[in-house]
């Protein structure tokens, strides 16, 4: 049985990881900050027992993701999901309304979090047979794709995130390990809004076919969910 970590599990992307991945006889390692809150996960949990472990984590924490580390250090992990991430609220504001405060913890949570995870669960991994970490970006992280501009903070964290799994990319290849960046699509999500363009289903089902098939070649890569590739 091949085993998914997976961060921001409780709605939206994660927790459509977390169904799809159950339903196809996966064994799910699902975090978030507050599992005793996550109704809708510790449900799906309940239909799949033994199959999705809920795991409290807030990936802002670094002691948090070190004691995880520890506590699944004789863990093999197929696949690590860094799917936790926000859309910082003074984004919405605009040129001249920046909270610098908020841009830290942008940072810390889109970008640092998906760098400690993969540190911290890189032995676990190079012991699993599919050896991937996916991380969710956006393709608001794209420099080539900014003809919008505003939204300094997310976009920012974003491309720095771009940046991080491009050199995980190059570094854990001697591990056989494939890192991968995706944006996930306009997604009818909490953070995505009801007027997005797809559903989470239809996201993860074009995520979970490219993952399925990825290769050593595919490291290092920014794709769509649907496959295409985006500019950096």
């Amino acid at each position: 049985m091949k085993t998914t970590l997976i961060t921001g599990a409780n709605r939206g992307i994660g927790l459509e990881y977390c169904r799809q991945y159950a339903a196809d006889g996966w064994r799910v390692l699902a975090c978030c900050r507050y599992p005793e809150k996550s109704d809708e996960l510790n449900k799906l949990a309940s239909l799949n027992p033994g199959r999705i472990v809920v795991h409290a984590l807030d990936v802002e924490d670094h002691v948090e993701i070190d004691r995880l580390g520890q506590m699944l250090a004789e863990e093999s992990i197929d696949l690590l999901i860094n799917n936790a991430g926000i859309y910082p609220d003074s984004d919405k504001s605009g040129f001249g309304h920046t909270d610098y405060a908020e841009w830290i913890e942008a940072f810390r949570i889109n970008t640092m979090a998906p760098l400690k995870m993969a540190e911290t669960f890189s032995a676990q991994i190079a012991r699993g047979t599919q050896k991937t970490i996916v991380t969710i970006t956006s393709k608001m992280g794209s420099i080539a794709d900014n003809s919008g501009g505003g939204s300094y903070l997310y976009r920012s964290s974003k491309a720095a995130v771009n940046m991080v799994v491009k050199s995980l990319a190059i570094d854990l290849k001697p591990f056989g390990i494939i890192a991968v960046v995706f944006h996930p699509g306009w997604v009818r999500t909490d953070m995505g809004g009801p007027n997005a363009m797809i559903s989470a289903e239809q996201s993860v089902s074009g995520m979970r076919k490219l993952i399925a098939g990825f290769s050593p070649a595919d490291s290092g890569k920014f794709f769509s969910y649907d496959g295409k590739l985006i500019p950096w």
